[in-house]
């Protein structure tokens, strides 16, 4: 064919003819939609687009891919479709089960009425599909239990009747609110959601850790304000009912032979130094009546401003004369108690208190006497 065309026709005409069959060939292939485009086609004349709102979506195009609106490709695949609220009025197309990787299918606030198309129990790629707030009626196909791959469905507020599919209730979020399915084995439970799990990002992630150490530093501090009061009222509390012991072991006076006391045990048998077991008072101090934890009443004689100049000599003289004088009719010491903050030496208790005050005339009866054998019992 081509050599009879060499021999009739000139050269240069012959290639004219050529690419004029190569354009026309051309053209026509690129004006010629393809499967899923053709599809689209007619599932948008089904679904009764009455606002012409879709103009971009027309066959002269060789791919949807390219520039159609509300669809999203991948790999020159239809993966997405995102038809909600446009007012679309008719219905769903068998022809969409040809967009074979379909995974995402959104009508939801239309007009679209019917049953719900159980060809879509075929499109195993939906993961998601959202028909809410339309106008479908009856039940749900058994087909579509074969969605395996579902992870979102929502059916709400559709005029929706009958059993809900087990395998439905596997599906990560679901919503069969505003319908009259039945959800369960008693007719009166209602159909309720499961909502979306929370998006964990990384900023959501850091917020978390953020609040979660705030709290944590909240509550140590709270605790450690709590754990300070509580220690400074215990040390309030010590030091009203107890005395200050430090440096119980640091004695600058040793008297080994006698009975070393502890600060509180001389307290307690005091009852606190109180002013009513005051018995005498002199140069040296207070002396309070006491008894032992083991009923032996004593007489508790405490240094006072042991700190003010003097206080310190003022014990050693005292402890001084307890070691030279030594006599029958003198009392002799028992005990003992010295620290960093303390001097109190500790003798036994006579009931018949002391020389001075035997010896001492009462203000009231000024004319008795003391006989003289009572005198020579006082002298040494």
């Amino acid at each position: 064919m081509f050599g009879a065309l060499h021999k009739c026709c000139p050269p240069s005409l012959m290639t004219k003819w050529l690419i004029l069959v190569i354009f026309l060939n051309f053209g026509h292939s690129s004006r010629e939609p393809d499967v899923e485009g053709e599809a689209l086609i007619e599932v948008l004349k089904a679904l009764n687009d009455t606002h012409g709102q879709f103009t971009d979506w027309n066959d002269h195009f060789v791919s949807p891919c390219f520039s159609w609106s509300h669809v999203t490709c991948r790999n020159g695949n239809v993966i997405s479709l995102t038809l909600g609220s446009n007012g679309f009025s008719g219905k769903i197309s068998p022809s969409i089960t040809k967009l074979k990787f379909l995974a995402s299918l959104e009508l939801q606030d239309n007009d679209l009425s019917g049953t719900l198309p159980d060809f879509l129990g075929s499109m195993t790629h939906l993961q998601s599909l959202n028909l809410a707030n339309n106008k479908f009626s009856g039940s749900i196909p058994a087909t579509w239990s074969q969605l395996s791959n579902l992870k979102h469905l929502d059916l709400s507020s559709n005029n929706l009747t009958g059993r809900i599919p087990m395998q439905l209730f596997s599906v990560a979020t679901f919503n069969f609110t505003g319908t009259h399915l039945i959800c369960g084995s008693s007719l009166e439970q209602p159909c309720m959601s499961r909502p979306s799990p929370p998006v964990s990002t990384s900023r959501t992630k850091l917020r978390i850790v953020v609040a979660s150490a705030s709290c944590g530093a909240f509550v140590l501090l709270s605790l450690g304000a709590l754990f300070a009061c509580r220690y400074q009222k215990l040390r309030k509390l010590k030091h009203d009912v107890f005395f200050d012991v430090a440096g119980e072991d640091d004695c600058k006076v040793s008297l080994t032979q006698l009975r070393r006391f502890s600060c509180r045990e001389l307290q307690l048998a005091t009852d606190n130094f109180s002013e009513s077991n005051i018995i005498g008072q002199g140069g040296f101090g207070k002396v309070y009546k006491g008894v032992l934890s083991d009923n032996t009443k004593v007489a508790v004689k405490r240094l006072q401003d042991y700190y003010s100049p003097g206080g310190e000599a003022a014990f050693q003289r005292e402890v001084h004369l307890i070691s030279v004088a030594i006599h029958k009719n003198l009392l002799q010491l028992i005990g003992y108690c010295t620290t960093s903050s303390e001097r109190i030496l500790v003798y036994p208790f006579m009931q018949n208190l002391s020389v001075a005050y035997r010896l001492r005339v009462s203000h009231k009866i000024y004319t008795k006497i003391i006989s003289l054998s009572s005198l020579h019992c006082f002298s040494l």
